[in-house]
């Protein structure tokens, strides 16, 4: 039953999905270890868009067959994750990344050709593995930061966050990323937003307590990464930004347990019944429209992104209906810009 929805899913896609490529491309680069969740993350951006986007006139749709089916297969994998189990183990149910690969959405005015394609580039978590990595592998991973306008870190959360973060490094590697940053943003010649989305974090934004303690964590744990991004040469350069995303949305953490030195993170349902339901998984992509749509109003030349900018001016609608889109940014509730909100503010008087 669900292979059959999925091949019909597919196939009303292709009958109404027109077959014009968009103009423009805009790289986006995700930096997270092996099983932090970054392609979970892309599968609920593709499940939840339609629900969220309300009367925006956006639409987000999926132009290529493999990333259609890598995602329709993590989404089936996460379903049966939630369905099948009231206490699960947070590395059961879901595949891994084992080659770099790139995840294309298009986006654009509903009913009309997309204009823009966002470019999702992904890589194993062992490219971040110093240990295992080669030096080609870490370069390439160097490169496309470098050529990317737009970077997601994913955290794990509940290593973040449990036993005083005591397992943070070894999911997370902050220094690995902080490393990277550093060679990559040398002698930048525009402007970058970074966004820091902790993921699996349902049980730390449940309130503001939690999710101001989720903050104060992320701070300190990334002290060196953002000190980085707050020296002179890149202060006025790069806006860093802290979107949560609740992966599934019906679970929250429940213990963690050593084994041979290995830990393993387990998750507990609130009600037997409950389903999967991603909160807040568009929040990225509003932030990252906000910071276009910022740059475009500026009048800022940006190399990396100038047919982009140019692109918006225009086609007048589809600005309205990202800047509607982007109002819907979130700021409290573990939601936070940490640096950088002159590039971010889209208000046009």
């Amino acid at each position: 039953m669900i292979q059959i929805f999925q091949w019909s899913k597919r196939m009303f896609a292709r009958i109404f999905q027109s077959k014009k490529a968009p103009e423009q491309t805009l790289k986006i680069t995700m930096l997270g270890a092996r099983g932090v969740g970054k392609t979970s993350f892309l599968a609920a951006i593709y499940d939840q868009f339609d629900k969220i986007v309300g009367q925006a006139n956006l639409q987000l749709t999926i132009p290529d067959d493999l990333t259609r089916d890598v995602l329709d297969q993590r989404l089936t994998e996460l379903k049966n994750f939630v369905d099948k189990n009231k206490n699960v183990k947070v590395t059961d149910g879901t595949s891994k990344t084992t080659s770099p690969r790139s995840f294309f959405f298009d986006l654009g005015k509903t009913g009309v050709s997309p204009s823009l394609r966002l470019e999702f580039q992904d890589y194993p978590g062992g490219y971040m593995d110093e240990s295992e990595a080669t030096s080609e592998q870490v370069k390439s991973v160097e490169n496309f930061i470098r050529e990317s306008a737009v970077v997601l870190i994913a955290i794990d959360t509940p290593p973040l966050m449990e036993k005083e973060g005591e397992w943070h490094e070894y999911f997370n590697q902050p220094e690995t990323v902080r490393k990277l940053f550093k060679k990559a943003y040398q002698n930048l010649d525009s402007p970058r937003l970074v966004i820091f989305t902790p993921v699996k974090c349902e049980s730390y934004v449940q309130n503001d307590r939690d999710a101001s303690n989720l903050l104060e964590r992320i701070r300190e744990k990334y002290a060196t990464l953002l000190e980085f991004f707050s020296a002179d040469e890149l202060r006025s350069k790069v806006a860093v930004v802290v979107t949560p995303v609740q992966t599934v949305g019906s679970v929250i953490f429940s213990r963690v347990e050593n084994k041979d030195g290995t830990p393993y993170f387990y998750f507990r349902k609130g009600d037997s019944a409950d389903k999967y339901q991603p909160k807040d998984s568009e929040q990225p992509l509003r932030y990252l429209l906000r910071f276009l749509l910022r740059l475009h109003l500026e009048k800022r030349r940006v190399p990396i992104i100038d047919s982009i900018l140019n692109f918006f001016g225009r086609d007048t609608v589809l600005k309205d209906a990202i800047s509607e889109f982007a109002n819907g940014c979130k700021n409290t509730g573990g939601f936070s810009v940490l640096q950088g909100a002159n590039l971010l503010r889209i208000n046009r008087n």
